[in-house]
């Protein structure tokens, strides 16, 4: 239960209280300050208390989203003022300041609002009017804008994200949204619809596996309904202000998670159907390829999300262009985001074979993430920023170096005066063409060694550098890869699966990270990241087991390691997720 205290004297025919009401608040007058502070005083300190002008006009939802929105301590609109449990103490501070200014006399809401000594989320409120008339005509003026603006219009657009890609913008959310009303009026959560985009998504996977027409067919149809869904989550959180931790989490693993387990899906009902046709690793190499994209993103905006002189000619190039309508959605459809994925996915089942599905979506990708990257390469060097220590922080633990980097970096001490970036991609380059050319033996063991030295100069000096930004995605590059090409080289039924699930593991403790560090949380804890062996460590583990081991013996080695990675990782990730000093991350939709 949370509690509104309005203040002032009441305003006939005003239907404030019974608004707080209907948005779940316990509604309680003050006549003044002094009683304001004693009422505020009296609410239990683990609720929610909002201050709101006895003259506030306006519409319901204005009120929801200056007063519900849980992502915020604090927050406020016009003639009104909340506070969460950590932001109290704050709006108490700020309230005794104004008794003590002013004595008992009424309080004004939006002083009060600009004496809070603390960060207050202010919510875009577009064509939502929310306003304290100061008089009779002015009051009139204020209900008169508010009957000629549709309250439930505006919250079912506002459901929708800003900006999202073309398939989604035109063939998704003119329904979908109308669907997350339909959710929020039976009560449903977002973390119902989010779990009910996962069932879906694996019944499609399942669907996918049984290597028949028909179950192509129907793969393809329930991943888009998957995604209709997963876009119904995300809007309905947004509808009805229903944000959560967990929900923020499970939303951002779940489409990793579906995405992947359909390639799986595909890659078994290829090997089932009657062509009997192996596509391990053209699935492997998708999912491969599409975790680098992402690292590639995250990377970047870490590393520039608060850099100083953050301009470029190719970033002024790139703002003309979306000045320009068509070249927005031609621009936002070649990077291949979810939607356009999806869909290009879906059809390609119904329609084609699993081996054209994953050519095609291949090829796609591959110049998505060719397009993305080379102008993340031109920004990059066209600019001058300086890159602060907490830009490097987060790039150090995107890199995802463990023991043997770090024993490395304090036996050699000097970093080399060359980047950081020219030795990660030497050192990716050379391993994965020993994985390649020569295969199992000495000379990839050696590879791996120099590969972890080399690992090292991340760990040595901070990646602040034009294109450190590069290194966890070389990194990413080098441990997918040298997996692939060694499980490809086994030659032994059951390697790519088990290496397909590896990958599949790390990858989630990659993406973990990420989204912790999304949330001032940091990296996962060192104990996790030097049980699993830091980037390096798995990578010389792997080689060494492909060069001792037989194909047999190394195809049950990965499938060992693959488990223990990912209990590890899940057991702390859930641990850290579900707890209460988890971070709100809200994620907006992934850019790729």
């Amino acid at each position: 239960m949370s509690t509104a205290i309005v203040t002032g004297p009441p305003v006939p025919g005003s239907s404030l209280e019974s608004d707080l009401r209907a948005l779940g608040f316990e509604v309680r007058a003050a006549s003044d300050t002094a009683e304001t502070q004693a009422l505020l005083a009296a609410v239990p300190a683990d609720r929610r208390v909002a201050v709101v002008d006895a003259r506030f006009v306006g519409h319901v939802h204005a009120l929801r989203l200056g007063l519900t929105d849980p992502r915020f301590p604090l927050a406020a609109i016009p003639g009104a003022v909340t506070a969460q449990p950590a932001g109290r103490p704050a709006l108490s501070q700020a309230l005794a300041r104004q008794a003590a200014a002013g004595g008992s006399t009424d309080l004004a809401v939006d002083n009060l609002v600009t004496a809070l000594d603390a960060d207050v989320h202010r919510p875009e409120l577009g064509s939502l009017v929310a306003a304290v008339p100061a008089d009779p005509q002015a009051r009139n003026e204020a209900r008169q804008a508010v009957a000629t603006v549709d309250d439930e219009a505006v919250r079912l657009k506002s459901a929708v994200k800003s900006r999202d890609g073309f398939f989604t913008t035109f063939f998704i959310s003119p329904y979908s949204r109308y669907l997350a009303r339909w959710c929020a009026r039976r009560g449903l959560t977002p973390n119902q619809v989010t779990t009910a985009s996962l069932l879906t998504a694996l019944i499609a996977a399942s669907c996918a596996a049984t290597g028949t027409r028909i179950g192509f067919v129907a793969a393809g149809a329930l991943l888009i309904c998957s995604f209709v869904l997963d876009c119904t989550d995300g809007q309905l959180a947004r509808y009805s202000l229903q944000y959560s931790t967990l929900g923020a989490w499970l939303d951002a693993t779940f489409d990793r998670a579906k995405e992947y387990a359909y390639y799986a899906g595909l890659a078994l009902g290829a090997a089932r159907g009657g062509g009997h046709d192996d596509v391990w690793a053209l699935a492997l190499g998708a999912m491969i390829l599409q975790t680098c994209r992402h690292v590639v993103d995250f990377s970047f905006n870490e590393a520039n999300q608060d850099a100083t002189a953050n301009t470029s000619p190719t970033a002024a190039l790139s703002d003309r262009l979306d000045s320009v309508g068509w070249t927005v959605w031609v621009r936002r459809m070649i990077v291949l985001p979810i939607g356009e994925r999806w869909a290009l996915i879906a059809v390609l089942t119904a329609v084609t074979t699993p081996r054209i599905t994953f050519y095609v979506l291949l090829a796609g990708c591959a110049f998505a993430a060719t397009y993305t990257t080379a102008g993340r390469v031109l920004r990059s060097l066209t600019r001058r920023a300086g890159r602060t220590d907490r830009a490097a922080k987060a790039l150090a633990d995107l890199a995802d170096n463990g023991p043997l980097a770090e024993l490395s970096a304090r036996v050699l001490r000097r970093a080399s005066k060359l980047p950081a970036v020219l030795w990660t991609a030497a050192g990716s380059a050379l391993l994965l063409l020993a994985a390649a050319i020569d295969g199992p033996g000495p000379a990839l063991v050696g590879s791996a060694v120099v590969y972890v030295l080399i690992s090292s100069e991340a760990v040595v000096k901070p990646l602040k550098g034009a294109l450190d930004w590069l290194v966890p995605p070389f990194l990413r590059a080098a441990e997918y890869g040298t997996v692939l090409v060694l499980a490809s080289k086994a030659g032994v039924n059951g390697a790519l699966p088990a290496a397909f699930g590896l990958v599949a593991a790390v990858a989630y403790h990659h993406y973990d990270t990420v989204y912790r560090i999304r949330g001032n949380a940091g990296a996962p804890p060192v104990w996790l990241v030097r049980a699993i062996g830091g980037q390096e460590g798995r990578v010389l583990l792997v080689t060494v087991l492909a060069t001792v081991l037989t194909a047999a013996q190394f195809k049950v080695a990965l499938t060992v390691l693959a488990v223990a990675v990912a209990g590890l990782v899940l057991i702390e990730s859930i641990r850290f997720w579900v707890s209460a000093g988890a971070p709100a991350v809200h994620d907006e939709g992934e850019p790729a």
